[in-house]
């Protein structure tokens, strides 16, 4: 059928626009494979090394086979420092609420101030009272079961993290709102094991209809059950705030500055939630790493060793310091970093397209023999014996650039007072096999959760270094319990 006349001039016009678009589509895709070739090297048709440890192993494969810059292709999406456009993060699994995975922009940076106020060095100094308290609780705990260790040192970290959070504690792991946060977090970081999912390689499939996003069914269940708990434990601050009854916490500041960070209820509820989701692993990793090196002799242990340490004494053991800095680099926790591109760019003569997944391999960086002779042992005196101004603050195991962990001055404070509290207290020995023959742990074996990693379980022998300390463990205890009642 002919097309009437009357319309004829709107066919021309339409013509026109789809083969405009089809020439556009084309010249963009031309375009793009042409800058693909100047991609860093890497593997192409064949498949992605693999390796259950973790993938910063199979990255480290691939940067003896190709350098230290590389890329691959995950699906759709290249897979390969620190400018503004490397500071976002791929997000899919929260709906954009979890700060660690948010996209960088506006609502990031409101994030991130919450955090800088409530966790910046100074505002750390405000946690040490707690973290000394609870401090006491683990020697006792470690002194009680010692094959607990896990158990008090991860109920420390958690406690630590609740106290700064909501201005509570935590006297036990099996708390119903402790173990469904764990839940929680669990299954947020299995999220971002790299290539779990499809969708992280085919990103066209957020185009589908929510209802047939089946990726996402479990993780829209997990969220509505964390939206009444991190606005429940926010409305329990307002009320006590209210009552004036509120220890000072990052919820408590953040409440009375809601209007000026422009959040809703659960959108601030979330934002605060950020030491409780992701602050314990770190901690309670890094204090197993030490109890497990200290069993193969880790350099300088009794060189830190001080009677009754507190932080009034941090000045004065500088080794202590290094040896702290020591126990993160050796075994890091947090063994890689990931990021986003935000826009194409260039980068040592290498084309990065626009939203590239970038991974730092930490782990590799923490191991590299011309920064950091013989890396594998552990010494403590790298720290004294170098120039490298990275080494001062030493900052890596926490991340880089904009995105470093804001929780780093209050991790580094827990583990101090644990590592130099331990030490003073107890000889921390590996078990004998029936020859008497020490049976060291495994330093290499973790459990990887997706974002860190945690030593295997293993065991250990501990003894009291004199009488005294049993008698002062248990007064200090004693003391601890009564004044942690502020806490709730």
């Amino acid at each position: 059928m002919d097309c009437p006349p009357c319309l004829l001039p709107f066919v021309s016009v339409l013509s026109l626009i789809l083969i405009a678009v089809f020439l556009s589509v084309v010249i963009f895709w031309v375009d793009r494979q042409l800058k693909a070739r100047r991609l860093p090297p890497g593997p192409r048709a064949e498949s992605i090394p693999q390796d259950p440890r973790g993938p910063w192993i199979a990255f480290e494969s691939l940067r003896q086979q190709y350098g230290s810059i590389f890329s691959f292709f995950r699906g759709t999406r290249p897979v390969i420092e620190k400018r503004e456009i490397y500071s976002s993060r791929h997000e899919w699994s929260s709906r954009g609420m979890r700060g660690l995975s948010m996209p960088y922009g506006n609502t990031w940076r409101r994030w991130r101030k919450i955090h800088n106020i409530g966790m910046s060095g100074r505002a750390s100094l405000t946690y040490r009272l707690h973290q000394t308290l609870e401090s006491s609780l683990v020697l006792h705990g470690l002194l009680e079961s010692p094959e607990r260790y896990s158990y008090h040192i991860q109920r420390f970290a958690t406690s630590v993290v609740l106290s700064i959070t909501y201005g509570r504690r935590a006297t036990s792991l099996d708390d119903e709102l402790v173990k469904q946060n764990y839940r929680s977090i669990l299954e947020f970081q299995r999220a971002n094991i790299p290539g779990r999912y499809l969708v992280e390689a085919w990103p066209i499939l957020l185009l589908l209809p929510r209802p047939l996003q089946w990726f996402r069914h479990d993780f829209d269940r997990i969220r509505a059950q964390d939206t009444i708990l991190y606005t429940t434990l926010l409305r329990e601050v307002r009320q006590k705030m209210d009552a004036g009854t509120a220890k000072e916490c990052i919820s408590s500041r953040s409440l009375d500055n809601g209007a000026d960070l422009g959040f809703s209820e659960v959108e601030l509820a979330y934002a605060v939630s950020a030491p409780f989701g992701t602050g314990i692993d770190t901690t309670s990793g890094s204090v197993e790493v030490f109890l497990s090196g200290l069993q193969e002799g880790a350099r300088g242990a009794r060189s830190c060793r001080r009677a009754r340490p507190s932080f009034d004494d941090e000045n004065a053991l500088l080794y202590l310091g290094a040896f702290v800095k020591e126990v993160t680099r050796w075994r890091p926790i947090a063994p890689f970093v990931a990021r986003a591109v935000t826009r194409d760019d260039t980068y040592e003569g290498y084309f990065i397209p626009k939203d590239t997944s970038v991974y730092g391999n930490t782990h590799a960086m923490m191991k590299g023999p011309e920064m950091l002779p013989e890396p594998e042992v552990f010494r403590p005196e790298r720290f004294f014996d170098t120039t490298e101004p990275r080494f001062t603050d030493f900052t890596l195991p926490f991340g880089f650039g904009r995105r470093v962990c804001p929780g780093m001055h209050v991790a580094l404070q827990s583990i101090y007072i644990l590592v130099a509290r331990i030490l003073w207290a107890f000889d921390v020995e590996p078990v004998r096999d029936e020859q008497g023959r020490a049976v060291l742990p495994d330093p290499d074996a973790f459990r990887f959760m997706g974002l860190s990693r945690v030593p295997e379980p293993f065991r250990f022998t501990l003894r009291p270094r004199t009488p005294d300390v049993v008698r002062i463990i248990d007064a200090e205890t004693a003391e601890a319990e009564e004044r942690l009642k502020e806490w709730g």
